[in-house]
């Protein structure tokens, strides 16, 4: 199990991990993207194009083609799957919740990291938009998508989710768990105490 575990990160390179749509009367059809371990992808065709000529006109920047993480996170992925696979080779049964503990840490890290760049740019817009709305207490509205789950801006409805990608992910993580705690119950089976009586030298061998 440990090593089909770590296999499924590869899902990330075959399959998006997260996608954010918007949907309005004037988009009949919901427009968005798909974000992949090293890219951004439409939904449909010009999605992305579309979506930046709306971020133009409330001060938002456009969407980039690259940004550093799409450096960054397909060589942490790898790694991980290929440590994954030789732990699970070599029965170092031990290390399996190491592993599932530090993709902990780096899912942890790279949500938050996603997060922040929502923030970044529903909040940080141009002062000088085409387009400028306000909320109640007269501040410039932000824009930020939510991290996951629907939430209204303007009328707009914004649904961010996880992707298949993401899933096989959730699934290597799950399964490297169980292996893990039904590695312990066998070594738990095999380990047999040692018994004092049974094993006590008989008195004549003593000096």
């Amino acid at each position: 199990m440990m090593i089909v575990g770590a296999l499924l990160l590869l899902g990330l390179f075959a399959f998006p991990m997260w996608k954010i749509m918007l949907k309005a009367p004037q988009y009949p059809q919901p427009i968005g993207m798909h974000i992949w371990v090293n890219k951004f992808k439409d939904a449909e065709p010009n999605n992305i194009k579309n979506i930046n000529i709306l971020n133009h006109y409330v001060g938002m920047k456009p969407i980039p083609e690259q940004i550093p993480e799409f450096k960054v996170f397909p060589i942490a992925i790898g790694i991980m799957s290929f440590l994954g696979v030789l732990i699970g080779l070599l029965g170092w049964r031990r290390l399996y919740l190491a592993w599932f503990i530090i993709m902990v840490i780096l899912g942890s890290i790279g949500m938050y990291d996603f997060y922040n760049w929502e923030y970044e740019y529903g909040h940080n817009l141009k002062e000088n938009a085409p387009i400028q709305f306000t909320d109640e207490s007269g501040e410039p509205m932000a824009y930020q998508p939510p991290l996951i789950g629907n939430k209204r801006i303007l009328n707009f409805d914004a649904t961010s989710v996880p992707m298949a990608g993401s899933y096989l992910m959730f699934a290597g993580m799950f399964l490297t768990l169980v292996a893990y705690f039904v590695a312990r119950k066998e070594e738990e089976k095999n380990y047999e105490p040692i018994d004092l009586k049974r094993d006590k030298l008989d008195p004549s061998l003593q000096l």
